[in-house]
């Protein structure tokens, strides 16, 4: 496993120069494609709608010509993600549940309790091959009034896995500190769960990675360390290229002590190999980075929430998605 000073000079020697296509993982230059508060979280593309996104306490909605609206107002959501029917799923922290929007507009609740209990604060989620949905449900903010706790009153802030049938598993508990991004990885051979217990010092700010079983169950004996941010802020929202590396929004630009004291963990995309190996690292000007997401027509845009602003950058390889097809 890495030093932490390794992986430190690693993003600082990519960080000083300028990214071209001779990195082999983004071409051109980092553009802002909404400065309007939009870019809250949770990006999610659609082929007609566009970009949708997570801001401003609303769902929004950057269309194909680069205008931003309203696309579902007073949403209160987070984590974004069409499923493989083109039905948007939502983590919903505000209401404390997880919905999808269906092809006629309604919105169905898909989970809002485990065990009687109502989740803290749902936030990211992702999908496997069976179409069985996994989700985080973090606490951030006050702890009064959050209910799924453990023998000795702690908080769990657990992984939660919603079958086709409705039923709700929790999949991974105290196991980690504060799961926020989700990602099954393109075979459902592994699960994806970064760890980012960011307002207490020395917290976890770290990416796991667990193996899935065929029936969607967690081997938590499995759990390996893939990257550490170390002192500084940890990883937000987690995707995956075709050719399996990760792209992870993490750090911060301006430390935020005592919890966040490092200056050298800098806010931007950290992009992994499936074995956590740092390949390159896109600086991104606002705090705090938390969520990115592949979309266009042929999937090699990424698109990066950040600081309330939406980014975009060509990529030479195509994201991994549930939906759409990339077009060719």
């Amino acid at each position: 496993m890495r030093t932490l000073a390794a992986g430190i000079f690693a993003i600082l020697l990519v960080a000083s120069s300028a990214f071209s296509a001779d990195d082999g993982i983004f071409e051109g230059k980092l553009k802002v494609e909404a400065d309007n508060g939009s870019g809250g979280e949770g990006p999610a593309w659609h082929p007609e709608l566009g970009l949708l996104t997570s801001g401003n306490g609303h769902v929004n909605r950057l269309d194909r010509k680069g205008k931003s609206t309203v696309h579902r107002k007073d949403a209160g959501t987070n984590g974004l993600l069409f499923d493989a029917q083109g039905r948007l799923l939502a983590c919903e922290p505000k209401e404390r549940r997880v919905t999808r929007t269906e092809l006629d507009g309604k919105i169905t609740v898909l989970a809002d309790k485990y065990d009687g209990k109502r989740f803290n604060q749902p936030n990211d989620l992702t999908v496997d091959s069976r179409g069985r949905i996994y989700f985080s449900d973090p606490r951030y903010g006050p702890t009064a009034g959050k209910d799924i706790v453990d023998e000795q009153n702690r908080i769990i802030e657990g992984v939660y896995r919603i079958d086709p049938d409705g039923k709700v598993t929790r999949v991974i508990g105290r196991e980690l500190e504060r799961p926020n991004g989700v990602l099954v990885s393109a075979d459902d051979r592994y699960l994806y769960v970064a760890d980012n217990n960011n307002d207490n010092v020395g917290g976890a700010r770290k990416l796991y990675r667990f193996d899935l079983g065929k029936d969607g169950s967690v081997d938590l004996k499995s759990k390996k360390l893939l990257y550490d941010w170390g002192k500084g802020r940890g990883p937000d929202g987690v995707k995956q290229d075709e050719k399996g590396r990760l792209y992870v929004a993490g750090g911060l630009n301006k430390p935020n002590p005592p919890a966040e004291p490092a200056d050298d963990v800098k806010g931007g995309i950290y992009v992994l190999s499936p074995e956590g190996k740092l390949l390159t690292f896109l600086p991104v000007p606002k705090d705090e980075v938390t969520n990115c997401a592949f979309g266009g027509d042929d999937l090699k845009t990424l698109y990066i929430t950040g600081g309330g602003s939406l980014y975009s950058i060509p990529t030479t390889t195509p994201g991994r998605v549930v939906w759409p097809k990339a077009r060719q």
